[in-house]
C-alpha cells in the first residue's frame, strides 16, 4: 500500500506508521491445517519508515519490541541477514549483542524482498523464535521447522528494480516490517500451531462439536479437516464482511473455494445439516472490539452462508453421481486407477478436495491417480500464472517523475467546462515527445483542466483541446485518467488536424452535453443508493457501480430478486425526489467529520484525509469526487431497465436518467406503436390483443399435438404387425417412427404395447430434423417381472447416440445428440431385448 511512497509517485504524509492490515493468501491452500502455521487469511502487524529511520534504529526497535514488549527470551531470538548485508549484521552483533552464532547469512531466495519483477525491493533481516534452545547451535538451519518459527521481517526498502532488471537506489531509504500476529501468539501461549490460539482455536472447538468429536483425542485426518474449518471460515467471514460474496472470478471465487472446503471437511466429518453460520457466528464473536464492522453485518454473513452451502449442497450431488461413474469406468481398468484428469475434474469443477475421492475410491477398492492429478494442477497453476498481469511499476515511476517536474494537474471542471491551459507534455508509446503530427493519438498533459478524469466508477469526460491562435490545430479527447497517484491527468487524444507542441497555450473544452448526460446519472446513482436502503434496508450497500453517458449501472448486495413491487418502489422514491427539485450542495472536509456526519462510502474507493462530501439534503450524503447536477430537478426522470443476479448474493441495477431515459421511453414509444399498427389495435389494446393471440396460438398447438398424436397411433397401428416373439415367449417391437415428436411417440409406443398384450416389449426411436433421436421404451407388467427395466434399456440405447435419460421400469424415455448412430442404437436395444424375453 505505500509502494508509490517508496517510489516517489505520492508524496508521504507521515514520516512513519505502524499498520494492522488484514491478508487472504491462496496460493498454497493445500498446506493449511497441514502444518503448523500456514494459514489463508492472517493479519500482518507492520511498521514503515519513509525516508525518516533506518537500519540501525529499525533493528533497534524490532529488539526491544521482542524481548522487552513481548517478553521474549532473547537467548531464544535467532536472525538472519542477507548474505551480502555487513551493514546489518554489524547492527546485530555489535551494536544488539546478539551472539554471531545465532546470527546466520542467508541467500536472496531468503533474504531479498521484491513486490515484484519490477517495483522497490530491498535486503532483509528476519528474526525466529527458537523452541528447542537445548539443541545447541552446531549445524543450525533456520528451515528447521519443528525448531524455529520466523515471526518478524525487516525490510530495508532502498532499491528498485527497473524494467531492465537492474537495481537502482531509491530517493529515500524505507523501512517496511511485517509481524504475523498469529504466529506471535503461538509464541506468546505456548501452544503446539496457531490453530490451537485463542486467535482460531474457539472456530475449531465449534466445528468439532457439531460433528460431535473431541479435537484432542482425534486422529491426524480428523484434527485436520477441523483446522481447514476454523481457518477458512475465518477467512470467509472477514472477506464477507469486506464486501466479497462468492462468485466465479476474482475475490468472489476466493470466496466460493474456500467455503466449498468447508462444507467438504464437514460432510467428511459427518455434519449433514447448513453449518457454516454457526460456525461464522464464532468467528465473529471473536472480532470483537478490533473489527466492530464484522458483527455489524454478522446477519449478511450468515445469510450468504447458508445460501451458498445451499447451493453446494445440489452441485456435490450432482459431483457424486459423476464420481460413481468415474469408480465404475476404473473398476473396468486392469490397474483398478482412477484416472488423475478425473479426480482433478471433481476438485475443479465441484469443489471435490483429492482426498474425498481418495477416500471414496479406497472403498470401491480403487486407487487414485494422484501424479496425473498433481500434473492438472500444476497446468492450471500456469495458466493463471500466465494470464496475471504484471503491473510495470517503471512505468508508473517515469509519470511520477514527470508530475515533480511539471506539478500536479488542477481540475476546473466543477465550476467551468472550458478554460484556458499549458500543455506541459505530451506522451506517445510510452515515452515523451516534444511534438504530436496530425493522425497520432497521443497523451496530453496540462497544467489544469476542465475534464474530469475516470474515477469512482465515472468514466472520463470526452471533448476537444484548441491551440490558442491556431484555427487549424484541433485535438478529439476521448478518454482521461489519474496517474501518479491521482497527481496527473492524463488526456487520450487524437491529433485531428494540425500539431501539438509543449509549451502551447489550448483552450480544452468539454463537451457540455455528455457531461450533462453523465452528471444526471452519477446524481441518480446516489439517489439509488438511498432508495434501494429505504426500501430493502439500511443494510443494503454498494458493491460496484458504472457510469457512463447512456446508463448507470449499480451493484448491491442482496440473496434474491427484487419483487416488481419493490423496483417500482424504488422508481418512484427517486422520482419523488427529483420532482421536488432539491438544491445539491458540496463541501470539503475531513474524512472523520464526514463519516461523523453520516456520509456514506462507496465501495472499494480509498480517501485522503480530506474528501468532498455531495450533499441532497434529506436524501442522501455520500463522499464524491464525481461530478453532479446542480438540483434534483436537472435530472428530469429516472427508468430501472434491469434488475438482475451477477454473483450469489450479489444484485445489479442498470437504469437510464435525464436524456437517456427520454431517449429510452421514445424507443418504448415506438416498439408500442409499431406493434399497434402491425396488430391494427390501437397502442392501449395491444396487450389484450396479444393476449388474445397466445390464447388462440396455444389452442392451435394444442390441437396440433393431438392431431400428431393420432397420426402417430395410426402409423403404430400397422407396425404391429412388425412384432416378433423372443425366445422366451414375449412379443417384441423395436423400430423408427419417422417425424414423430417425443409426446406423440409415447402414446404410439404405449398404444403397440397395450395391442401386443402381455408379455411384451415395445421401443420405438425417431430421428428430428435438428439431427437428434428420441428412444421411448413401453414394457408389460410380465416383461418387467422377467428382468427387464424401460429405463436402463432406453438408457443404454440412446447413450449410443451420446446421449441418455430414463424413467419408470414399465415406461421411459431418453434422446440422443446424434442421430448418425440411429440404426445402431436401435439394433442394441433389439438384441438386449430379444436376448432377455
Amino acid at each position: 500500500q505505500f509502494k508509490p511512497i517508496f517510489l516517489g509517485q505520492a508524496p508521504r504524509k507521515v514520516p512513519r506508521a505502524t499498520t494492522t492490515q488484514k491478508c487472504v493468501r491462496t496460493n498454497d491452500i493445500e498446506n493449511v491445517g497441514v502444518t503448523a502455521r500456514h494459514h489463508t487469511f492472517f493479519e500482518m502487524l507492520g511498521n514503515f519508515s519513509f525516508g525518516d529511520y533506518f537500519k540501525k534504529e529499525a533493528i533497534s526497535y524490532a529488539w526491544e519490541l521482542s524481548t522487552k514488549v513481548f517478553g521474549l527470551p532473547p537467548e531464544r531470538v535467532w536472525v538472519s541477514v542477507y548474505e551480502e548485508d555487513d551493514e546489518a549484521l554489524a547492527i546485530w552483533r555489535d551494536v544488539i549483542g546478539v551472539p554471531p552464532e545465532r546470527i546466520k547469512r542467508m541467500g536472496a531466495a531468503d533474504n531479498f524482498w521484491a513486490s515484484g519483477p519490477t517495483g522497490p525491493c530491498g535486503p532483509c533481516s528476519e528474526l525466529y523464535y527458537d523452541f528447542h534452545p537445548e539443541r545447541g547451535t552446531q549445524d543450525t538451519s533456520l528451515e528447521d521447522d519443528s525448531r524455529f518459527i520466523e515471526f518478524y521481517n525487516l525490510v530495508f526498502m532502498e532499491l528498485n528494480r527497473n524494467a531492465a532488471g537492474a537495481l537502482e537506489p531509491l530517493a529515500a531509504k524505507n523501512i517496511d516490517t511485517g509481524m504475523g500476529l498469529e504466529r506471535m501468539a503461538q509464541i506468546l501461549q505456548g501452544v503446539p500451531n496457531n490453530y490451537e490460539t485463542d486467535l482460531i482455536f474457539p472456530i475449531v472447538q465449534q466445528a468439532a462439536t457439531l460433528a460431535g468429536v473431541d479435537y484432542h483425542s482425534s486422529d491426524a485426518t480428523t484434527r485436520t479437516a477441523l483446522k481447514v474449518i476454523g481457518d477458512h471460515t475465518r477467512a470467509v467471514t472477514y472477506l464477507i464482511s469486506d464486501g466479497v460474496t462468492p462468485s466465479n472470478v476474482g475475490r468472489g471465487y476466493v470466496v466460493r473455494r474456500l467455503l466449498r472446503r468447508v462444507v467438504m471437511k464437514g460432510r467428511l466429518l459427518g455434519i449433514k445439516e447448513i453449518f457454516t453460520p454457526k460456525v461464522a457466528a464464532v468467528a465473529v464473536s471473536l472480532s470483537g472490539a478490533c473489527d466492530p464492522q464484522v458483527a455489524a453485518n454478522a446477519q449478511r454473513i450468515y445469510e450468504v452462508l447458508a445460501l451458498e452451502e445451499g447451493a453446494f449442497a445440489a452441485t456435490l450431488e450432482r459431483g457424486q453421481k459423476i464420481l460413481e461413474e468415474m469408480i465404475v469406468k476404473a473398476s473396468g481398468t486392469s490397474t483398478k486407477t482412477l484416472a488423475g484428469p478425473d479426480a482433478f475434474l471433481l476438485y475443479d469443477t465441484f469443489g471435490f478436495p483429492l482426498e474425498l475421492t481418495q477416500e471414496l475410491a479406497e472403498l470401491k477398492g480403487l486407487t487414485v491417480d494422484t501424479s496425473g492429478f498433481e500434473s492438472e494442477m500444476e497446468a492450471q497453476r500456469q495458466r493463471s500464472k500466465d494470464s496475471r498481469e504484471e503491473v510495470d511499476l517503471t512505468a508508473q515511476a517515469s509519470l511520477a517523475s514527470l508530475a515533480s517536474s511539471v506539478g500536479p494537474t488542477a481540475f476546473t471542471g466543477y465550476t467551468q467546462l472550458h478554460g484556458s491551459a499549458r500543455v506541459v507534455a505530451i506522451r506517445a508509446e510510452g515515452g515523451e515527445v516534444q511534438e504530436a503530427a496530425a493522425g497520432s493519438t497521443v497523451e496530453v498533459l496540462l497544467d489544469n483542466t476542465p475534464f474530469y478524469a475516470e474515477s469512482g466508477g465515472q468514466v472520463g469526460d470526452h471533448g476537444l483541446i484548441r491551440v490558442v491562435g491556431d484555427a487549424e490545430t484541433l485535438l478529439l479527447v476521448g478518454d482521461v485518467k489519474k496517474a501518479a497517484g491521482g497527481a496527473l491527468f492524463v488526456h487520450t487524444a487524437e491529433v485531428q488536424a494540425g500539431s501539438l507542441r509543449v509549451g502551447q497555450q489550448v483552450t480544452a473544452e468539454v463537451d457540455p452535453v455528455l457531461r450533462r448526460r453523465i452528471s444526471a446519472h452519477h446524481t441518480a446513482t446516489h439517489l439509488l443508493q438511498s432508495a434501494l436502503k429505504r426500501v430493502l434496508g439500511p443494510d443494503t450497500c454498494q458493491q460496484g457501480s458504472l457510469v457512463t453517458f447512456d446508463r448507470l449501472r449499480f451493484d448491491f448486495n442482496l440473496p434474491r430478486p427484487m419483487t416488481p413491487s419493490e423496483v417500482s418502489e424504488v422508481e418512484r422514491l427517486i422520482n419523488i425526489w427529483v420532482s421536488e427539485a432539491t438544491p445539491l450542495s458540496t463541501q470539503v472536509m475531513a474524512l472523520d467529520e464526514a463519516k461523523a456526519a453520516g456520509a456514506t462510502a462507496m465501495f472499494g474507493e480509498k480517501y485522503d484525509d480530506v474528501v468532498r462530501v455531495v450533499d441532497v439534503p434529506g436524501v442522501s450524503m455520500e463522499l464524491c469526487g464525481g461530478t453532479h447536477v446542480r438540483n434534483t430537478s436537472e435530472i428530469g426522470s429516472f427508468k430501472v431497465l434491469s434488475e438482475s443476479g451477477i454473483a450469489s448474493g450479489i444484485r445489479r441495477i442498470e437504469a437510464v436518467a435525464g436524456p437517456a431515459a427520454v431517449e429510452h421511453m421514445n424507443a418504448l414509444d415506438s416498439i408500442v406503436k409499431g406493434a399497434a399498427g402491425a396488430l391494427k389495435v390501437k397502442p392501449e389494446d395491444v396487450p389484450g390483443r396479444v393476449a388474445a393471440l397466445q390464447s388462440e396460438l396455444k389452442a392451435a398447438s394444442k390441437e396440433v399435438e393431438g392431431l400428431k398424436a393420432q397420426l402417430a397411433v395410426a402409423k403404430s397401428q400397422a407396425l404391429a404387425a412388425q412384432a416378433v416373439s423372443a425366445p422366451k415367449g414375449a412379443k417384441v417391437l423395436v423400430a423408427e417412427l419417422e417425424g414423430v415428436e417425443s409426446k406423440a411417440l409415447q402414446e404410439a409406443a404405449v398404444k403397440l404395447q397395450d395391442l401386443l398384450g402381455d408379455p411384451a416389449a415395445v421401443l420405438l426411436g425417431s430421428r428430428g430434423a435438428d439431427g437428434k433421436a428420441t428412444f421411448i421404451a413401453a414394457f408389460s407388467p410380465k416383461a418387467v417381472a422377467a428382468g427387464v427395466q424401460a429405463g436402463k434399456v432406453v438408457g443404454a440405447v440412446a447413450k449410443v447416440c451420446g446421449g441418455g435419460g430414463g424413467g419408470k421400469p414399465n415406461l421411459a424415455q431418453a434422446g440422443g445428440k446424434d442421430a448418425a448412430k440411429f440404426d445402431e442404437a436401435l439394433e442394441l436395444g433389439r438384441k438386449t431385448l430379444m436376448e432377455a424375453l
